[in-house]
């Protein structure tokens, strides 16, 4: 949607006085973009490269359509439509849409097919294409607004909520410049999403209700149909959002060799550029500006590699090695800034435990590694074994029979046992001194000799 009226001039002044310091992505410059949140995200890998605001709330405006061109793609997906199920305009066409946004005046019953409504909801941002499209995947429009918020919830959006297919200004309609990047990111894995929203220009057909229309579109970064002067040969999908209330936003995509790069940019206006008699278009220049410094600026590192040992534990029962090097698993690779020093990273280890018994096999995890830039984990690797370390069954049968005899049970039983022993061997002499015959009484009994009656 886009409405056809400049931005009031206390908007611009706000948005020169109050640009915003960027401060999240790590070794990120200052650019000074002219906006109110921006993002810039690495689409291959999902890292934010750089961040002004971007997750705090803003409105979206017509950005909100990519996530509407999204359900209609899954629904085409999944065997619900294809780009060429006919889909006749309902009375819901207009719902919610003023004369002040743009539409492509559909006529009740007029038919146009999936593929047509999308690109007049994605290349000229008309509202009552959008409208027929959700009444076509959900069968209401509310039902639809619903399925939108599951999927931002779905896509890892933290504070987004939609009220309409559209992008109607609305206070509870809003999202983040972050979470409007998850959803692009989203809708580039779909070929007909790429193809068309890179379409500088289309002709829709005439159909049985009206003539044929000519498009164009709004995205100047693909697009010379309003605004000259913001081509990018690299971008591949966009699409831009305006209202007095979100100001000028684009979300764009662009791809040098490789590599993908989200840039979304919200609240940004006319501007001023020293040098430039004309006033320039934020929402396009920033985001020209953020793509370009993101390609110049960055590349992918690999930060550990799996062969280099980092720290040691020490093994007992071994007569082998009385210590073990342990080593990262795998490597982690992050796309960093071209300045940054890798030595700046910083790595800390936990062991598991400081010392362990033998036996040890190679490659047993025994601790973990993390790697951090300031307060942002870059990731963790598991610390394993470099060797296996034999265990000696000598010093092992040996400490089992110390730590047999130190066991509290076995002690207690020990020192009742002693105990009992010392009773009876005291107790002996004495038992042997009760059972010996007296020698007088022996000798009477011997020198009897009389006859018993």
């Amino acid at each position: 949607m886009k409405k056809y009226r400049f931005l009031p001039l206390l908007l611009c002044t706000v948005i020169m006085l109050s640009l915003f310091s960027a401060s999240a992505a790590p070794g990120q410059k200052d650019l000074d973009l002219f906006c109110t949140h921006a993002v810039l995200l690495d689409a291959n890998h999902g890292e934010v490269l750089y961040d002004m605001k971007a997750y705090e709330k803003a409105y979206p405006a017509s950005i909100t359509k990519i996530m509407t061109a999204l359900l209609v793609l899954e629904a085409i997906e999944y065997g619900q439509l294809s780009l060429g199920t006919p889909i006749a305009a309902g009375e819901t066409r207009m719902q919610g849409v003023t004369q002040s946004y743009v539409n492509a005046n559909l006529k009740l019953g007029e038919v146009l097919t999936v593929e047509e409504l999308l690109y007049l909801t994605l290349i000229p941002s008309y509202a009552d294409a959008c409208n027929v499209l959700a009444v076509a995947v959900d069968g209401t429009i509310e039902d639809f607004v619903d399925h939108m918020n599951r999927k931002a919830a779905e896509l890892g959006c933290q504070n987004t909520h939609f009220t309409n297919p559209v992008g109607i200004h609305n206070e509870n309609h809003y999202s983040t410049a972050y979470d409007l990047a998850l959803i692009l990111k989203a809708a580039l894995e779909y070929d007909t999403y790429l193809e068309i929203s890179k379409v500088p220009k289309y002709t829709l057909h005439a159909t049985d209700m009206s003539g044929p229309r000519e498009m164009y579109n709004t995205n100047a970064l693909v697009s010379t149909w309003r605004y000259s002067g913001y081509i990018y040969d690299k971008c591949i999908a966009g699409k831009t959002g305006n209202t007095d209330e979100a100001g000028r936003c684009l979300a764009a995509a662009a791809e040098d060799g490789d590599e993908i790069l989200i840039s979304v940019l919200l609240g940004s206006g006319p501007m001023e550029v020293p040098g430039d008699t004309e006033l320039r278009q934020g929402q396009f220049r920033e985001s020209k500006r953020l793509l370009e410094y993101g390609f110049n600026n960055f590349q992918r590192v690999t930060i550990t590699k799996d062969s280099e040992p980092v720290t040691t534990v020490k093994v007992t029962m071994s007569r082998q090695a009385d210590e073990v090097n342990l080593k990262p698993q795998g490597s982690i690779t992050r796309t960093l800034p071209k300045s940054m020093d890798p030595d700046d990273i910083e790595a800390r280890i936990t062991r598991f435990a400081d010392e362990v018994e033998a036996p040890v096999e190679a490659g047993q995890v025994m601790g973990t590694m993390t790697l951090y830039y300031g307060d942002e984990v870059y990731g963790t690797l598991d610390l394993v074994a470099v060797t296996s370390v034999e265990r000696s069954e000598l010093l092992y049968k040996k400490q089992q029979f110390i730590e047999f005899f130190q066991n509290e049970g076995v002690r207690i039983i020990l020192a009742v046992v002693l105990f009992l022993a010392a009773i009876i061997i005291l107790k002996l002499p004495l038992f042997r001194r009760k059972r010996r015959p007296k020698a007088g009484a022996a000798a009477r009994r011997g020198n009897y000799k009389g006859t018993r009656m």
